[in-house]
C-alpha cells in the first residue's frame, strides 16, 4: 500500500525510567501549520480507498433510509405538560415538543432553525415546575459547549437571559420559576490556560438579572474535576449538590434554605461509592453501592442525616443490578438488570415490593415521572424494537404503548441470542448475536464484533439502525457485555478499570477467539468496531492479537495511554484509567497503550480511524498519531484515516453527516469482510 506520507520528528521523553520515543508528536499540534495539508492528504486517500470499493453506492442508499428511522425521546411532565424530543424521516436534529394534557402536540425548539449547516444540536433541557419556561443548551458543530438560553414556552418567545460556557450543565428550577440554579464552567482567561474545561461550579440565577453577577454558590476550592449535578426539593428549601469524583466515588452536600448561615453542608464524604440522590422535601432516596455492588436504595431522613439512620428500602440482590430509580408519587420505581435484560420494579416508600410492568427482552433507555405524579413514561428498544414509549399508570398497574418508532419489515426476520463464553482468567461474559433467521451458521459468515467496557455503561440491546443494513445482507453482528461496564454491578466496573482494564481486553479478545471455536466465523471474516473507550478497546485488541481480525474500525478513540490526561477533557477519566504521571499506575498504562505496542514486522489487519476535528471530548491527536505509525510501517492492508471538520464526539451530528460517517464504517467492513453490498438477498419481511 502507498499510504500518503507523514513526515518524522522523533522526540524522546524519560517517564519514571522509561524512555518513551515518539516520533509522531508534531501531530498533537492542531495548529500546526502543517497539519492542514497532511489531514486533506489522509482524507483524499481514505475516499480513494473507498470510492473503489464495489456496492459502496447500493451500501449508502441502504443505510440513508435506515438512518431515516426516526428517535423518540422520554417524555418528562411538568405542571400538566409533556416534553419530549422527537426525529422523523430526514431531519438532521431531534425537535422538542410540548403537548398539554391530551392535547396537540406543539414544536417548541427546532434547532434547523438556528443554522442552514444542521450543525446546531439541543444538548439538554430543564422545564420549569409549572411547564411556562424552559431553560436548555444549544452548541454548534458538535463541540458541545452550550450556551444557556430560557424560552418562554407558553409566548413561544426567548427571554433575553443568555448564559455561555453551560456545557453538560445541570438546572434546578425554583417552584415559582422566578429563578434556577445551574452549573456552569469558568470565562477563558479567568483560569489557567487548559482548565476551561474544569472547575465546573454552581451557580444562580434570577431571571432578568445580569448573568456575570449570579453569586457562586459552590466550586471554590474545590478539586478542578469536580463534575456537578444539583436537585432541589419540591419545597424549594434543600439544594442538594451531587459531586461526581470518578466512575466508582461521589460526595453529596446540602444547603438548606431555612437555617440562618445557609451554607453547603456534607451528607455524605470520604466513603468509596456511588451514590445517586433524589430529594424529596424532608427525605433523599439514595440509590448506591455502598456496602452494596449491585446496588440497593437507602431512604435518609434530613431531620437525622447520620448514616446509621439511613434506612434501607430495597435490598442487594445476588441475580439483579438496579441500574436506575424514579420517586414518583408515592411509589419507587426500579429500573433494574439481569443479565442485561431491563425489568421495571415498583415499590411502596417504606420498600413493599408492589410487583411491575412486563416487558419484551431489551433495554430500558429512560424513564420519567413527576413527583407528585401518578404515572411514568419508560423508553424502550431492542435489536428489533425500534424506540418506544410506555405509559406505565401505576394505580392500576396498567402498560400501554404512549409512542413507537416505526421500524423496517426486515427485523422481523432478524433473530437474537444471547451466549456466554469464558475469558482468560475464566471469568463468564455474555454476548448477543443478532443475525437473519435464516442465515446458517457456517465459519466463514462476515461478522462484526463490538464492545465498550468501561466507565460503569451497560452496553445494551438497542435498536441499532446501521446493524440491521449489516445482518440484512447476511452478516452477523455481536455484542460483548465486558467487564469495565456495570452490567453486573460496581464489582464488574472495577474489574475493567484502573490496574485491571487489561480484564476489558482479555474479555473482547476471548469473545473472538469464542466465535471462531464455535464455528460462527474465521479470522479473515471477523472485523471488530469500537468508538471512544471502545476506541481503546479496539486498539489494544489490534495491536496484542493482530491475526485474530481482518478489518477494525477505531472510532474517536484514545491511543496514547501515556499522555492522553493532557488534553481536553481527559484529566476526568484519570479515576478509570490512571495516569502515567504516577509511577505507580504507568506500568500498566505502558503494557497495553496502542501507540506504544506497534511493532514493527507484524502484519497488522486493515484500520479505519475515524476522528473529528471539533471531538472537545477525545482529542483527534491519538488517530492521528496512530494512523501516522501504522502506515510508517509499510503495511500490506491500508490504514485508512478519516478525518471530519465541524463535528465532534458524535453527540448532535446531523443525520447527513452520518450517513457519511456510516457508508464509511460498513463500505470498509463489507470490502475487508467479504460481504457484497448485493448478497445475500434484503429480506423483505
Amino acid at each position: 500500500m502507498t499510504h500518503p506520507p507523514t513526515r518524522q520528528e522523533p522526540v524522546e521523553e524519560t517517564l519514571h525510567g522509561r524512555v518513551n520515543r515518539d516520533p509522531f508528536r508534531w501531530l498533537e499540534d492542531e495548529n500546526h501549520p502543517d497539519l492542514a495539508a497532511w489531514t486533506a492528504a489522509q482524507n483524499a486517500y481514505t475516499e480513494a480507498q473507498l470510492a473503489a470499493v464495489p456496492g459502496r453506492d447500493a451500501i449508502r442508499r441502504r443505510l440513508a433510509e435506515l438512518l431515516e428511522i426516526g428517535t423518540l425521546g422520554v417524555p418528562v411532565g411538568r405542571g400538566g405538560h409533556l416534553f419530549y424530543t422527537r426525529r422523523e424521516g430526514g431531519q438532521d436534529q431531534p425537535i422538542l415538543y410540548a403537548r398539554a394534557g391530551d392535547g396537540p402536540e406543539r414544536v417548541l425548539l427546532d434547532p434547523a432553525q438556528a443554522s442552514a449547516a444542521a450543525t446546531v444540536a439541543l444538548d439538554w433541557w430543564y422545564p420549569s415546575d409549572d411547564g411556562r419556561l424552559l431553560a436548555y443548551g444549544y452548541s454548534d458543530q458538535g463541540d458541545e459547549k452550550s450556551t444557556l438560553y430560557v424560552l418562554d414556552v407558553v409566548q413561544g418567545t426567548l427571554l433575553p437571559d443568555r448564559i455561555p460556557h453551560t456545557r453538560y450543565s445541570s438546572v434546578a428550577w425554583e417552584p415559582d420559576g422566578g429563578g434556577f440554579y445551574y452549573t456552569r464552567y469558568p470565562t477563558p482567561g479567568s483560569v489557567p490556560p487548559g482548565e476551561e474545561h474544569y472547575h465546573q461550579h454552581v451557580f444562580y440565577h434570577r431571571l432578568g438579572s445580569d448573568p456575570a453577577a449570579d453569586p457562586d454558590l459552590f466550586g471554590a476550592g474545590r478539586p478542578m474535576t469536580d463534575s456537578l449535578h444539583i436537585d432541589l426539593s419540591p419545597d424549594g428549601r434543600r439544594l442538594v449538590v451531587y459531586v461526581f469524583q470518578g466512575w466508582g466515588r461521589n460526595e453529596i452536600f446540602m444547603r438548606d434554605g431555612q437555617q440562618a448561615d445557609a451554607g453547603f453542608v456534607p451528607l455524605i464524604s470520604g466513603l468509596d461509592a456511588n451514590f445517586s440522590p433524589t430529594v424529596r422535601n424532608d427525605t433523599i432516596y439514595l440509590l448506591t453501592d455502598w456496602q452494596a455492588p449491585r446496588s440497593r436504595i437507602l431512604a435518609v431522613d434530613l431531620a437525622q442525616p447520620q448514616p446509621a439512620a439511613w434506612r434501607e428500602l430495597v435490598p442487594e440482590r445476588a441475580d439483579t443490578v438496579i441500574e436506575g430509580m424514579a420517586v414518583v408519587g408515592d411509589r419507587l420505581v426500579l429500573h433494574e438488570q439481569r443479565n442485561v435484560v431491563s425489568q421495571i420494579a415498583v415499590y411502596s416508600l417504606d420498600g413493599t415490593p408492589l410487583g411491575g410492568p412486563e416487558l419484551p427482552l431489551g433495554g430500558v433507555t429512560g424513564m420519567h415521572g413527576e413527583w407528585d405524579g401518578s404515572e411514568v413514561f419508560l423508553g424502550f428498544e431492542s435489536f428489533i424494537v425500534p424506540p418506544t414509549v410506555y405509559r406505565y399508570d401505576l394505580p392500576s398497574g396498567t402498560l400501554t404503548v404512549w409512542a413507537q418508532v416505526d421500524a423496517p419489515a426486515s427485523v422481523a426476520a432478524m433473530q437474537v441470542e444471547q451466549v456466554w463464553y469464558p475469558s482468560k482468567d475464566g471469568t463468564q461474559v455474555p454476548m448477543f448475536l443478532v443475525s437473519r433467521s435464516d442465515v446458517v451458521r457456517n465459519s466463514a459468515t462476515p461478522t462484526v464484533l463490538h464492545g465498550y467496557g468501561g466507565f460503569q455503561l451497560t452496553n445494551s440491546p438497542t435498536f441499532r439502525r446501521s446493524v440491521i443494513g449489516w445482518v440484512e445482507r447476511g452478516g452477523l453482528f455481536a455484542l460483548a457485555n465486558l467487564r469495565g461496564g456495570s452490567e453486573f454491578g460496581e464489582a464488574w466496573h472495577r474489574a475493567g478499570m484502573l490496574g485491571n482494564k487489561q480484564n476489558s481486553f482479555d474479555d473482547f479478545i476471548a469473545a473472538g477467539e469464542y466465535l471462531i471455536r464455535a464455528g460462527y466465523t474465521d479470522p479473515p471474516h471477523l472485523g471488530i468496531y469500537g468508538r471512544s473507550n471502545g476506541g481503546l478497546l479496539v486498539g489494544a485488541a489490534l495491536t496484542q492479537r493482530p491475526d485474530l481480525w481482518a478489518a477494525v474500525v477505531c472510532q474517536v478513540p484514545l491511543l496514547d495511554m501515556l499522555r492522553y490526561h493532557h488534553y481536553r477533557i481527559a484529566r476526568l477519566w484519570i479515576p478509570e484509567y490512571g495516569s502515567a504521571d504516577d509511577p505507580d499506575q504507568i506500568d500498566w498504562l505502558w503494557a497495553y497503550s496502542p501507540y506504544q505496542q506497534v511493532r514493527p514486522g507484524t502484519d497488522y489487519p486493515a484500520v479505519l480511524f475515524m476522528t473529528a476535528e471539533a471531538d472537545s471530548r477525545v482529542d483527534p491527536l491519538h488517530a492521528r498519531k496512530m494512523a501516522a505509525l501504522l502506515q510508517s510501517l509499510g503495511p500490506r492492508r491500508p490504514v485508512l484515516l478519516r478525518v471530519e471538520s465541524a463535528a465532534g464526539h458524535g453527540i448532535g451530528k446531523p443525520i447527513s453527516k452520518l450517513v457519511d460517517e456510516e457508508t464509511a464504517i460498513w463500505t470498509f467492513l463489507s470490502a475487508h469482510l467479504d460481504l457484497p453490498a448485493s448478497a445475500p438477498t434484503v429480506l423483505s419481511g
